[in-house]
């Protein structure tokens, strides 16, 4: 029997989950066993999986889980270095050269575990079969344009933190936008708008009157430089770091002349050597959305990592739903996406002592 073991998120202002209780009574009906961890910030409450016919278990417990458990999550491990004997479904952010991600690597070695990696799940075609990307462009979109507006008015960009709903995010920003610049709007670039990310980025855009140039890999080809880009005020970039990926934000940009005031890395690969933007070097974060990497004019980078955790329980249901299908699946891991996901794990992975 497949046992499918959710563990909580311990990673700060993470609330979202990968599977509502409608979707355990559904892998619960088909014969899985399915354990959910109890957990303090999980945006859907473990009663509803209590009754759906999970199993529930202490937070972060799963290092105890059967060895035979699928664990399931979204963000990082604890990075404690010990070694990794489960499989896991993740997002481990380990294939593009990363320094964290090449130690996760090595402690799936170690253990004799394995990464399904959520980002790496794909169809036949190469196509994801699930992800977030419509809910982190609508909200790095959202975050960008709070920065502009604090730019507008003097300052910089005030931590954030989770909204219940898109339309009181969209409210809130309605209003810090009308404060700083009355009717004024940035003027926006939009690169990957074609994906789920720059659908989500153009759509807020759209909802707050912000004129949008929509690029995706027609506009892109020719491989830059993109002075386009410096052009507009606000630059989106929607497009994952990738072999062969251009530069569209180049490190010379901020000495350079320029309308550009704000750069949304909303794919936010900072530390990948294919990253497009060259202005900066980490990631930021609720606390402190942008990191200022010119004064004069002002050069603000918005580079959250977990932007759909701004708008959890939007961002889950519509996650979970499009993740649910390939979940039934489990019984057979060595096919499919998983066989796919599984392959590009054993390519990566060190040897083990390596």
């Amino acid at each position: 029997m497949t046992h499918l073991w959710v563990r909580a998120e311990q990673r700060p202002n993470e609330d979202r989950v990968g599977i509502t209780p409608e979707g355990v009574a559904a892998l619960v009906a088909q014969g899985m066993r399915v354990t959910v961890e109890q957990s303090r910030s999980r945006v859907i409450g473990i009663d509803g999986y209590r009754d759906a016919g999970a199993e529930i278990a202490v937070e972060g417990s799963w290092p105890e889980a059967p060895r035979e458990a699928l664990i399931f999550g979204l963000k990082e491990l604890p990075e404690d270095g010990t070694p990794l004997v489960h499989r896991h479904i993740m997002f481990g952010h380990a294939y593009k050269g990363q320094p964290a991600g090449q130690v996760l690597l090595r402690r799936f070695a170690a253990g004799g575990g394995a990464l399904y990696d959520l980002e790496y799940l794909v169809d036949a075609e190469g196509r994801r079969v699930a992800a977030f990307g419509y809910w982190a462009g609508y909200a790095g979109a959202a975050v960008s344009l709070f920065a502009w507006a604090a730019q507008q008015a003097g300052g910089i960009c005030d931590p954030v933190s989770v909204w219940p709903n898109s339309p009181e995010m969209e409210g809130d920003l309605t209003s810090a936008l009308n404060a700083a610049a009355g009717p004024a709007r940035p003027r926006a670039i939009v690169i990957g708008a074609l994906g789920r990310v720059g659908r989500g980025a153009s759509d807020l855009c759209a909802k707050m009157g912000v004129e949008v140039t929509q690029w995706d890999m027609a506009e892109t080809a020719h491989g830059g430089p993109f002075p386009e880009v410096l052009a507009h005020e606000l630059f989106l970039n929607c497009i994952l770091a990738r072999p062969g990926t251009p530069v569209f934000v180049p490190a010379s940009a901020p000495g350079d002349p320029r309308r550009l005031t704000v750069i949304g890395d909303i794919a936010c690969d900072p530390d990948s050597d294919f990253s497009p933007v060259k202005v900066y070097d980490r990631a930021t974060s609720w606390e402190a959305p942008v990191l200022r990497v010119h004064e004069d004019p002002p050069l603000d980078v918005m580079a959250i990592d977990n932007l759909p955790s701004l708008l959890p329980l939007e961002s889950s249901r519509d996650f979970a739903g499009q993740l649910l299908p390939w979940l039934k699946g489990l019984d057979a891991l060595d096919e499919g996406v998983w066989g796919r996901a599984h392959e590009t794990f054993l390519e990566f992975k060190p040897e083990a002592g390596a």
